[in-house]
């Protein structure tokens, strides 16, 4: 069923919240990891979306800049319950995260140090990398029904692979999808605009350099990044260092470091690697105002955005537009998926915890929160009998 511009009502704002807290709370691995749950409750177990509609809303969400999985959370908060929705799936899907960074921000700054938590990693990852694995597959016959389309897919994943730049593939193959549909006669329809705004909202300004900390520029050079920034979190880290270790000398490499470490193996947003550095800089007011900086920009663009996303699919021209980033959406995945495959199964241990993951996830749709408590658990006790062979 298609919807039309409204957002529909639904779902109880209780729901959205309730879903979006145990996802924030438990979805370790990145914004690849966090879109194929959301996959899994919204369109598999729940059905408050077709595989369409998902599709859609992904490649909206890779068009603009900012954090996908937020984006991805926000759009469908939009789509079940407005604006009012918006905000509660983004607030629930944040939180969670910001709390536990801002713990261990806590435990830094006094100690000097982040808990090991390689047990952890070790076991919730090969989950998490099954969970991925599940999505792609449901996904693929939407986002690539024809052998065009699925050539296409190929070839956004070989370019991937290469190294080209995220946004290049996405909109190069939606051009070529374009291309293919007005070559055999479907959709001529003359508009070519910017299907979303990729610019920045905010004008890159500067603050001099080397100058001390103060909660309004720490604002505004959180706020300056979510307004730009499209990537993974080694983009962020880039940016990052750019702006607070070589242009204000805020922050060390370290430092740095240490804070990106964090929003790898905390759970939800790898982008509450704000929350970290805000405490570290300003305290819990900083640690506040960094995070509302660098998600703020997402909630603008998706309030925006979201209302257009269903009406689009009726103008031909964007109709073919979004299938093509769809297909480059889908090899974005894939890309991802095989770059944590290599990370993630290291060991045979590791490779049995993935399959016997896989197994239940496909055949007997075993719920994935249930899944990461095992594998924790199944981590730590690799890790305590001396079993796994990761890093020696």
């Amino acid at each position: 069923m298609e919807q039309t511009g409204s957002a529909p009502q639904g779902s109880s704002l209780w729901e959205l919240a309730r879903l979006f807290l145990r996802l924030g709370a438990t979805s370790f691995g990145g914004p690849a990891v966090h879109i194929a749950l959301m996959h899994t409750e919204v369109v598999q177990r729940r059905q408050w979306l077709s595989e369409q509609q998902f599709l859609d809303l992904l490649s909206a969400t890779n068009l603009i800049p900012g954090p996908n999985s937020t984006e991805m959370a926000l759009h469908i908060g939009w789509q079940r319950r407005g604006i009012g929705g918006l905000l509660v799936a983004g607030l629930s899907f944040i939180v969670p995260a910001m709390l536990i960074t801002g713990a261990l921000a806590m435990v830094y700054v006094r100690f000097g140090a982040i808990p090991s938590v390689s047990w952890l990693l070790y076991g919730v990852k090969p989950v998490m990398l099954s969970v991925v694995l599940q999505a792609i597959l449901s996904l693929a016959p939407k986002a690539a029904p024809t052998m065009l389309l699925r050539l296409l897919a190929l070839f956004a994943v070989v370019v991937a692979l290469l190294g080209v730049h995220e946004l290049l593939i996405l909109l190069g193959t939606g051009l070529v999808a374009v291309f293919l549909s007005r070559f055999r006669g479907r959709g001529s329809h003359p508009a070519a605009g910017a299907l979303f705004p990729t610019l920045s909202l905010f004008p890159i300004g500067s603050i001099a350099s080397h100058s001390a900390v103060s909660v309004p520029s720490l604002f505004w050079v959180f706020l300056k990044t979510g307004s730009v920034l499209y990537g993974s979190g080694y983009v962020l880290l880039a940016f990052l260092r750019a702006d607070l270790v070589h242009r204000l000398g805020w922050l060390t490499e370290s430092q740095l470091m240490d804070a990106i470490a964090v929003g790898q193996v905390t759970p939800g947003p790898v982008f509450t690697t704000a929350t970290f550095i805000g405490y570290l800089l300003a305290g819990p007011k900083g640690a506040l105002l960094a995070t509302l900086g660098i998600f703020l920009p997402a909630f603008v663009l998706v309030a925006l955005s979201g209302p257009l996303v269903p009406r689009l699919r009726a103008i031909p021209f964007v109709a073919a537009l979004l299938q093509g980033v769809n297909v480059a959406s889908w090899a974005l995945m894939v890309v991802v998926t095989l770059q944590l495959g290599r990370a993630a199964l290291c060991d045979v241990p590791a490779l049995l915890l993935f399959g016997m993951s896989a197994l239940l996830l496909l055949w007997r749709r075993t719920n994935a929160t249930w899944l990461v408590i095992g594998g924790a658990l199944l981590g730590w006790l690799v890790q305590v009998c001396g079993l796994s062979r990761c890093g020696s």
